[in-house]
């Protein structure tokens, strides 16, 4: 199988993607990088459990450092847009350069994220900041549309069965207040 860097914010949502990409023949390395989730201590339920999951499935897991101070300097001046407004876009992009940063380090030609199983977020967007981040790394971002094929509805499922703790809202600050 051809390893592949499955940039992930939570094990829920990462649930259906391991799967999915194993079916595909490839193994996913799960890069946990998500210097937006506040608070901290949601940060570290969602960083744990993932790093938990992972352990159960026999999938290598990895995380980077906690910057929410980079985050915030990154989306400053976009606090007060909507929910898939700019900030969002910005935030995609500070994660997926990471793991794009990432991926490279690994000497892996792929890489790809769970951020499009959610129906909360527009995939199209996602793409869009993936592929310039590819292109600027010279490397490959494989467009998966996890939410096709009820993956969103089997991601639940599969977290119900493992018991994982749903959170609440997307992860930062903001979008708290929706």
């Amino acid at each position: 199988m051809k390893k592949i860097i499955l940039h992930a914010c939570c094990a829920p949502c990462a649930s259906y993607p391991i799967e999915k990409l194993r079916l595909d023949n490839y193994e996913p390395v799960v890069f946990f990088y998500n210097p937006n989730i506040f608070p901290y201590k949601e940060y570290k339920i969602r960083r744990d459990e993932i790093e938990q999951y992972c352990l159960k499935k026999g999938v290598e897991f990895y995380c980077d450092d906690y910057e929410i101070k980079k985050f915030y300097s990154a989306i400053k001046g976009f606090e007060n847009e909507p929910e898939r407004g700019k900030r969002c876009s910005i935030c995609l992009k500070l994660r997926l350069e990471k793991a794009a940063q990432f991926t490279l380090s690994k000497n892996i030609a792929d890489f790809t994220t769970t951020l499009t199983i959610s129906p909360h977020k527009d995939s199209n967007t996602i793409f869009e900041v993936a592929r310039n981040v590819a292109n600027d790394y010279g490397i490959h971002f494989l467009e998966y549309n996890f939410k096709k094929q009820d993956g969103f509805k089997i991601s639940r499922q599969i977290a119900k069965e493992n018991a994982m703790y749903f959170q609440q809202y997307c992860g930062c600050a903001f979008s708290m207040r929706q």
